[in-house]
């Protein structure tokens, strides 16, 4: 596309995304580059591409998708073949029955010529989208790469995607046939194959949006049919033992689901949307055990604090974070460490998310009386050497885990805090006193996730000074010796077919550990606020999860941006 760079960079101007100084830099800029102002806007002005796409779109008038993170239609993908899509650099993204249009994305939404042979050979009305050259080219393989879609498009020319299947009797035939079950199948096949830890099945007002978390990070990779919407919400309720004719208060339930050697355990629960049920299934892999303290992302003092605090034979370990931060996984790792034959570990979960052979796991009902404190109090009466309580949220669980940890017994829990130190107040705020307390905190654990660099399509590149400045003010003393004396490299993944075009593949934890030294014991006996704590257990040595992610940044396990996305202070 031929843009004036008066126009883009003034509509830019006006949206606040730069500044007129900026707009007379980027003009410039791009003449002495002797390269289109589009181009230079994508690749060297430092804006964000849906920034570019938007104001390119705001000035032709034609929509914007960004294909990374637009889901694809099957069906759409099914009508036009992987060599023309390759051929002409579009990806198709959406076909809507209704008015038989078929939309497009390309980086030229004014090529009439293409726009002619598309729908000629389609059949189909066109509709161009304007998309990111490069993101385009990028995703293409990817589309058409993916089991996914073609595999559902398959199963969805088989079963009438009409209008919804109205009678019980009809729709007690309809979940059973092939093409549900396979669709479904399908489904949960890519989440496995994605490492996804939790799948979103989300009803809309024309279509069924099927959306992944993957590595954290939630990713729609399918638009299903309205019309098979009923059809499919009704299979996974069948498979997890549900009322399939209750279908306004929430449900729970679980399956396991298998693919090759691979066993998975999927918690199951619905939700009455305005639009129809809701389903999230959250998996828990049975296979492949679970990862050390090292795996996880503990290492060096950090690692040595966490093993002395476990390995006293009373006393209370605490791990904090956010939902979906971990703690779960540390504290499974940490027993799985301390499981021998003559120590008698039990659990009070909510849920058991994990089996292990050899402990003791119960699942907290409160319905039938068995809560948190009224299990913790039965397993006084069990003789176990340690506990684990899924978590301290109330003033009676507080006391009877104190209780437990002064009568000679290792318990662990989690607390929703933001970090390591703020598990103190939050004990005191919770009932517990001051004095039990610091006489029987070990130590508490502050964590977070964030995805790790694909090792498939890494590279290397030295970041601007103002970067490197913050890393080296963060983390002081912790400086690697060798950037002392030269520049700082770090790491970043380009994007490839390993890694589904993000960059990443995998996560790890960062950590901060907190060690309860005497210093820190006459803290707490004072009831001093998290920050006079944390302040304190810095001069003593604490490394912070900031600092512990930018170390990790160092040793190209991570990037800048991953760090600072979930541990900015």
């Amino acid at each position: 596309m031929n843009i004036a760079p008066k126009h883009i960079l003034s509509i830019l101007v006006s949206q606040g995304a730069i500044s007129q100084d900026s707009a007379n830099q980027f003009e410039l800029d791009a003449l002495n580059k002797n390269i289109p102002i589009d181009e230079y806007l994508f690749n060297d002005s430092g804006l964000k591409k849906n920034v570019v796409l938007s104001a390119i779109s705001t000035l032709y008038n034609v929509p914007s998708i960004d294909v990374t993170s637009a889901a694809i239609d099957p069906q759409a993908l099914g009508l036009i073949s992987e060599s023309i899509a390759q051929k002409y650099t579009i990806i198709p993204i959406a076909y809507e029955p209704k008015t038989n249009s078929l939309t497009i994305v390309t980086a030229d939404p004014f090529n009439i010529t293409l726009s002619d042979f598309l729908e000629k050979k389609t059949g189909k009305r066109i509709v161009f989208a304007l998309g990111y050259f490069e993101d385009i080219k990028k995703s293409l393989a990817l589309a058409y790469a993916q089991s996914l879609s073609p595999e559902v498009k398959e199963a969805l020319q088989e079963v009438n995607t009409g209008a919804p299947v109205a009678a019980a009797e009809e729709l007690g035939t309809v979940i059973r046939e092939a093409p549900i079950a396979k669709i479904l199948s399908t489904i949960l096949e890519f989440a496995v194959k994605s490492r996804a830890s939790d799948i979103h099945i989300e009803p809309q007002e024309n279509k069924v949006r099927v959306r992944y978390r993957i590595d954290g990070i939630l990713q729609e990779k399918l638009s299903l049919p309205k019309g098979i919407q009923d059809a499919l919400i009704s299979r996974t309720k069948i498979l997890s033992e549900m009322k399939i004719d209750e279908k306004r208060i929430p449900q729970d339930g679980r399956f396991t689901y298998r693919l090759g050697v691979e066993e998975v355990d999927l918690r199951v629960s619905t939700l009455p949307t305005v639009h129809g049920e809701k389903i999230v299934m959250r998996l828990l892999k049975k296979t492949g055990g679970l990862p050390t303290l090292a795996d996880l992302g503990l290492r060096g003092p950090q690692l040595k604090d966490m093993e002395e605090a476990i390995s006293r034979p009373y006393g209370i370990v605490l791990v904090t974070g956010p939902t979906g931060s971990g703690k779960t996984t540390t504290l499974y790792s940490v027993l799985t460490r301390l499981n021998k034959p003559g120590v008698n570990i039990m659990t009070l979960e909510d849920p058991v998310e994990y089996q292990i052979q050899g402990i003791n796991q119960v699942q907290i009902n409160p319905q039938a009386g068995l809560t948190f404190a009224t299990g913790l109090r039965a397993f006084l009466r069990q003789d176990p050497n340690i506990i684990l309580v899924g978590e301290i949220r109330d003033k009676e669980t507080t006391q009877l885990a104190i209780q437990a940890a002064l009568t000679g017994h290792l318990v662990f829990s989690t607390l929703h805090t933001n970090d390591a130190a703020t598990a103190i107040p939050r004990l005191l705020d919770l009932g517990g006193e001051p004095f039990l307390i610091a006489s029987v905190l070990n130590a508490a654990l502050g964590q977070r996730i964030i995805r790790k660099i694909c090792d498939f399509c890494k590279t290397f590149y030295e970041p601007p000074e103002e970067i490197q400045k913050s890393i080296r003010d963060s983390l002081a003393d912790l400086l690697p010796l060798k950037y002392k004396t030269q520049p700082i490299r770090l790491a970043k993944g380009n994007g490839c077919k390993e890694c589904a075009g993000t960059g990443y593949i995998a996560r790890i934890a960062i950590y901060e550990v907190l060690k309860v030294t005497p210093t820190i014991n006459k803290m707490i006996l004072r009831s001093a606020s998290g920050t006079e704590i944390e302040t304190e257990a810095k001069n003593e040595g604490l490394i912070s999860m900031k600092q512990d992610g930018y170390l990790k940044v160092l040793d190209g396990i991570t990037t800048i941006e991953e760090v600072l996305r979930v541990a900015e202070e």
